[in-house]
């Protein structure tokens, strides 16, 4: 698990409130609510760097410009519509895990692996490397929880993260080729 990964997972999600822990703790899915709450933490990581790369994609379909533009800015919203609802399970797993799911920026921005998008708008090609490294960042964060959901049996978050590897291996290498000579 990188650095950026492990921090991001111990700030994803804080120590549950009283009642949070009563109600997760009351839970019997056949997974330890140890497992359960870092696997939430986990997945709250995840969703940070799903949001994350989602309004970094969303600015770039808004400000794209150059020879590409139609092309780009007809893939990035194709992409952003997929990111936007990537969200929503991933947030419903957490809380059927029985912990709270993050929500503000300020959440977002602690738990997120990936920088914000850049004040000013790059260059189209620059835009396509940082969306490179965004599915890229997005992959490691979803592929580091593996071990956890396997020693825990959570067969519907794995399914999840399945899922989610898809579709950022398969994006960065679709925006990869787009880089090629």
């Amino acid at each position: 698990m990188s650095k950026a990964t492990s921090k991001s997972h111990k700030s994803a999600v804080s120590k549950p409130s009283s009642k949070a822990d009563k109600s997760a703790s009351s839970i019997d899915i056949g997974i330890s609510q140890s497992h359960r709450q870092a696997i939430a933490n986990g997945l709250n990581s995840l969703l940070a760097d799903t949001f994350t790369l989602y309004l970094t994609t969303h600015n770039f379909h808004w400000n794209v410009t150059g020879p590409m533009f139609n092309t780009l800015h007809n893939m990035f919203m194709v992409q952003y519509t997929e990111l936007w609802n990537a969200v929503d399970p991933i947030a419903e797993r957490v809380r059927a895990l029985g912990y709270p799911a993050i929500g503000s920026f300020a959440q977002f921005k602690g738990a997120s692996s990936l920088p914000d998008a850049p004040a000013q708008p790059p260059k189209a090609t620059d835009m396509i490397r940082t969306l490179v490294a965004g599915h890229e960042a997005v992959a490691r964060t979803a592929r580091a929880l593996f071990p956890l959901v396997d020693k825990a049996s959570d067969e519907p978050t794995a399914d999840l993260l399945t899922q989610r590897l898809d579709i950022h291996e398969k994006t960065a290498w679709m925006l990869r080729s787009l880089l090629e000579d």
